[in-house]
């Protein structure tokens, strides 16, 4: 592991790594680590006690981040006949059928995130090992998979984010930008938090949550109080 720097040594050296701090407190302190020449994401990690071999335990789901993400996200639409048009007047970044299939497989278009319509997903399966690591494949239960297109663009401009657990079981999320209010921050959390908590599958046992922690891009992890779940 290469050397720290002395701006990450300095801004470490504000958090106990040991103590678990309340919402309010960690917000005000992941402040003042998002210290850079640009405007750092402050990122939320939840632990979950779930089994990721088991299908009914599979977390992912989406969250309307109240303030936003602080980020406009490139959005692009594969859909066929007159949803082409529907996806444009909504303002779709990318909008097209197999031939925005083909760009996105050559590395042609960037985008943030992928909405389809149910009768093309069976041309976008062979997209799958592309987008399926980068968590950009279209999925029903995202609302990315969908023939109402203008509300989906809709509700992702309006700060709708997916979330999903990663194989090792913890959700890693944006959840706004470190030049945000502290009170805008915070609420952005606690709605995530809340949604992860509904979530929730019948058939974990114990407590759901592990643990949880924010962070600034460049910054340490900081742990807050696990709510009862």
């Amino acid at each position: 592991m290469g050397k720290k720097s002395k701006r990450y040594e300095q801004i470490s050296a504000l958090v106990d790594r040991e103590k678990v701090y309340e919402l309010g407190e960690a917000v005000s302190l992941v402040k003042k680590t998002a210290i850079a020449k640009f405007d750092q994401t402050i990122d939320l990690s939840v632990k979950l006690n779930i089994e990721m071999k088991k299908s009914e335990q599979t977390i992912r789901g989406t969250v309307l981040l109240p303030h936003g993400t602080g980020k406009k996200r490139a959005v692009a639409v594969v859909c066929k006949g007159e949803k082409l048009s529907e996806a444009k007047n909504a303002g779709a970044d990318f909008v097209g059928s197999e031939d925005l299939i083909e760009d996105i497989l050559k590395g042609r278009v960037k985008f943030d995130v992928l909405v389809a319509t149910p009768d093309i997903m069976r041309e976008l399966a062979k997209l799958g090992k592309i987008l399926g690591p980068r968590g950009l494949m279209p999925s029903p239960k995202a609302g990315t998979v969908t023939f109402e297109i203008a509300d989906a663009i809709k509700r992702i401009r309006a700060g709708e984010v997916e979330y999903r657990a990663d194989k090792d079981g913890v959700v890693h999320m944006g959840v706004g930008k470190g030049s945000f209010e502290e009170e805008k921050l915070k609420q952005n959390i606690e709605s995530s938090i809340e949604a992860i908590l509904k979530a929730r599958p019948s058939s974990v046992k114990g407590q759901y949550m592990k643990s949880i922690s924010i962070s600034a891009t460049m910054g340490p992890g900081i742990k807050i109080a696990v709510p009862y779940s």
